[in-house]
């Protein structure tokens, strides 16, 4: 049996050469971008970025659909809430001016009863 043997520089040359000639060869026997399944391939990949944008478009129209309804029912809540504000402000006031009618009542009555004697 054979030792481990060290490779030399010629052999470390060799085999970095090799391998650049391999990488080089497979390179130059890519097909070209005229070839008519590269063409293929690059018509099929715009298909889908199409495809793709148009579905963004879509989902993106959707949520500012959607946004505008959430904002549309915010602002009508706000509504109902500020005119259930005014209803209730416009009660207390009603009640506040009728008590006071009455205070007023009870104190003329007693005015004038006092006056009687």
């Amino acid at each position: 049996m054979s030792g481990f043997r060290e490779p030399g520089f010629a052999d470390r040359q060799k085999a970095a050469q090799d391998a650049r000639k391999n990488l080089l060869n497979k390179f130059k026997s890519q097909p070209g971008p005229d070839d008519p399944a590269v063409a293929a391939r690059r018509a099929e990949r715009e298909a889908i970025a199409a495809k793709r944008a148009e579905v963004k478009a879509t989902r993106e129209a959707e949520k500012a659909d959607q946004k505008r309804r959430e904002e549309e029912a915010a602002a009508a809540e706000a509504a109902r809430i500020a005119r259930e504000a005014e209803e209730t402000a416009a009660k207390l006031a009603e009640l506040e001016a009728e008590q006071k009618a009455k205070r007023d009542a009870r104190y003329a009555a007693r005015k004038a009863k006092g006056k009687r004697k």
